[in-house]
């Protein structure tokens, strides 16, 4: 129970120790979910209870749901020519704990270097990749504290970075309530190598989050808040009016609904705030912030499908794929 009542202290006094980072941040597609059922659910939730491996690359702490020997495949289209997939395995250790090891990656196709002249030399490749391993641990029947260790690296063209980061997670759990909340401190860490002369920092999140199925009825909201530590009013919708503290916490809000009919289907709907403000300032209004999606389990095949929007260009579609061994 010590183990549990550090980290819980550690988190709440998180927002106290950290400085507020303002600047740009290296390895931001650590922000980006390649889960289906969490990109329908707007792209954020640390709170879902469900077995599925790809729920864990948010929220370590959600391993200790899972079936043993859960294998996890992930694959979405991004912004044209850039293409985002992850795996996972995760294995039950003993009655209490559970770990897993992920892996993801970001493409960004082929495009053209040139120097400042502009003078083209010919084509460059990009790609952003990371490798984690996490450990869970039941502390009570209610409480699960987990931790992920993570090698990140980035190479673009003949300049590469380098960083090693870790996430903190809790979650409560009543499964008689079917009530799940959960805190998570991501992307702890920093770059051990940089692109250039200046090291940039990891895009540190923290995150809390709430889960709770509705009496007597086959649907599931969550509310996530992310940013906890970089409050801002630059994404309130009205620049002509003052923003109040509503306003602002809409920047931070993702909103999911999740309708299960039965234990082998369901769907999803989510909300982005702050990615509608962005499209919507960006000149698309066309479904700006909204998410879909569904999923099937049938026996040890799970199956997502979400569609989403993260620029103006085009939809995002992300695939997941799970299997229990």
């Amino acid at each position: 129970m010590r183990f549990g009542r550090y980290i819980f202290l550690y988190l709440l006094l998180l927002p106290l120790c950290v400085n507020a980072q303002d600047g740009k941040s290296t390895f931001d597609f650590l922000s980006l979910s390649s889960s289906a059922h969490t990109n329908a659910l707007g792209g954020r939730n640390i709170s879902l209870i469900d077995d599925d491996a790809s729920l864990i690359f948010q929220n370590p702490a959600l391993l200790s749901s899972l079936s043993d020997n859960s294998i996890n495949f992930n694959f979405m289209t991004y912004m044209q020519g850039c293409k985002m997939g992850s795996a996972s395995f995760a294995k039950i250790a003993g009655e209490r704990g559970t770990w897993g090891v992920t892996t993801q990656f970001m493409g960004y196709g082929s495009m053209k270097e040139t120097l400042e002249t502009g003078e083209v030399l010919g084509d460059m490749k990009a790609l952003d990749m990371c490798i984690g391993g996490m450990y869970s641990y039941s502390l009570t029947d209610y409480w699960v504290g987990a931790a992920t260790g993570k090698i990140i690296y980035s190479k673009y063209g003949t300049y590469s970075s380098f960083a090693l980061a870790a996430d903190l997670a809790l979650n409560y759990f009543d499964a008689e309530k079917d009530l799940s909340f959960s805190v998570v401190a991501a992307n702890l860490g920093g770059q051990i190598k940089a692109f250039g002369d200046v090291h940039e920092r990891v895009p540190f999140n923290l995150q809390c989050g709430l889960t709770k199925t509705i009496a007597h009825a086959p649907v599931r909201l969550s509310l996530t808040l992310v940013d906890l530590t970089r409050w801002s009013s630059k994404y309130y919708y009205n620049a002509q009016k003052t923003p109040n503290f509503g306003h602002i916490l809409m920047n931070h809000l993702n909103f999911g609904i999740d309708i299960v009919p039965s234990d082998i289907f369901y769907l999803a709907a989510g909300y982005n705030f702050r990615r509608a403000y962005e499209l919507k300032a960006a000149g698309s209004s066309h479904m700006s912030g909204l998410t879909f999606g569904a999923g099937v389990n049938v026996k040890r095949f799970k199956l997502g499908l979400a569609y989403a929007k993260y620029h103006v260009s085009t939809p995002s579609l992300t695939f997941s794929l799970g299997y229990s061994l």
